[in-house]
């Protein structure tokens, strides 16, 4: 029996997505199950399985994009794999064969002397000797007579050695050309939309990193005992924003045509880099989530952002962006605005760096902050002031208990 596999939809607004690659062969037997392609939209990258085992044929070409429902390609039911074997494809069998063919001589090889082969050969003049089928003894042998230039060249390359330790060969000059997956067109147009349509500004401050990265160092372990996902820092930055909006609703809002929506929970979306551009799976109802929570739920999400697994459900409806620059050594940076939201949250390396402290200079572990806003409905007030709370919290992180007041005006009802 044929049977027909379709392009799945990633979401109810998308019509068309781009076939990213085929991880099987037209011919190839295949089981149940089995991923089959990786197609790509603007929103997610999804993979096809098949619905049965059988032979595959396929119907549509990679890098083009196609309408969702189309079909991708046929099953033949009626031819399957044996039981217990695994699937042999015929790319499989090519470079099978292909390796043994290229396997050397062994007779070969052992008859060359012991002293050739310790001669070195460059990576460019290796590969012509791969093409001409030559072994270094044939080079040496076709030689024939030394003459002053080969001696010279011994003599500079010896020098060449012992003073750099490397082999000044040049490079080949060329330009690799890849053509940019729907993924990365969609998100090159959405940064100059947000260039265009927001009025956009940054504001900066400065996060001691001192208690926290003590309290990691104190209680990781017991942590992880507990929990089983480490503490990082992410989840502190992002536990303390949603706890600063309290008081800077602003700072999660977003505008809707004539109106201003501010939303009465706090869903950060957080930027992974994959294999496949940037993503940002979303992280819902922070502001009722423990750190231990935060970060298990960051742990998902990122491993299945990383591995194309994500869905379109689990990164839309985010109401604020937090992005850590830091992990790639970025000191500051001014991180864009990620539409519809209105701000963004950017996190960088920690850098030790000499502060005063109560009139004395300390070397304190140092984080940049960076706060894009978008200016239209961010006032500077609520800009600076969420960043100096956020700064308070995390420099002291026992605040994160009282949403960032301090005890003695709790206690006094102040």
């Amino acid at each position: 029996m044929i049977i027909e596999i379709k392009v799945p939809s990633p979401g109810e607004s998308i019509t068309e997505v781009e076939i990213a690659s085929w991880l099987v062969s037209d011919g190839d037997l295949v089981t149940k199950d089995q991923e089959l392609a990786e197609i790509e939209s603007d929103k997610a990258t999804l993979t096809i399985a098949a619905e049965q085992a059988g032979k595959i044929k396929i119907l549509l070409e990679p890098e083009v994009l196609v309408e969702v429902g189309a079909i991708a390609c046929t099953i033949d039911t009626s031819i399957v794999p044996k039981e217990g074997a695994e699937p042999v494809t015929p790319k499989a069998e090519e470079k099978v064969k292909t390796t043994e063919e290229s396997k050397p001589d062994v007779k070969e090889k052992a008859s060359v002397p012991n002293e050739l082969s310790k001669v070195k050969v460059s990576p460019v003049a290796q590969n012509i000797m791969e093409d001409e089928g030559w072994t270094v003894e044939d080079v040496v042998k076709g030689l024939h007579r030394i003459s002053k230039k080969e001696l010279e060249a011994v003599k500079n390359n010896v020098n060449s050695a012992v003073s750099s330790g490397l082999e000044n060969e040049p490079k080949e000059r060329a330009l690799d050309r890849n053509k940019m997956s729907s993924l990365r067109k969609k998100l090159a147009q959405r940064l100059v939309a947000v260039k265009q349509e927001t009025a956009m500004l940054t504001t900066f401050n400065e996060v001691d990193m001192t208690n926290i990265m003590a309290l990691r160092k104190k209680y990781q372990s017991l942590f992880v005992e507990k929990h089983g996902v480490k503490l990082g820092f992410m989840s502190f930055f992002i536990k303390a924003s949603a706890l600063a909006m309290a008081k800077h609703p602003m700072v999660n809002s977003m505008i809707d045509g004539d109106e201003i929506v501010t939303p009465n929970y706090v869903d950060v979306s957080v930027a992974v880099q994959t294999p496949k551009g940037l993503m940002v799976p979303v992280i819902r109802n922070t502001e009722s989530m423990s750190l231990a929570q935060i970060e298990d739920t960051l742990k998902q999400l990122a491993v299945k952002a990383r591995a194309g697994k994500i869905s379109l459900d689990e990164m839309t409806g985010g109401s604020f962006t937090v992005t850590n620059g830091g992990v790639f050594g970025s000191m500051l940076s001014t991180p864009l605005i990620n539409p519809p939201q209105s701000a963004i949250l950017g996190m960088h390396n920690i850098v030790e760096r000499p502060m005063a402290v109560n009139g004395k200079v300390e070397i304190r572990p140092i984080m940049y902050t960076a706060l894009s806003y978008d200016h239209r409905i961010i006032d500077g007030k609520d800009s600076v002031g969420f960043l100096v709370t956020l700064k308070k919290m995390l420099e002291n992180p026992e605040l994160m208990l009282t949403g960032g007041d301090e005890l003695e005006k709790l206690v006094l009802d102040l």
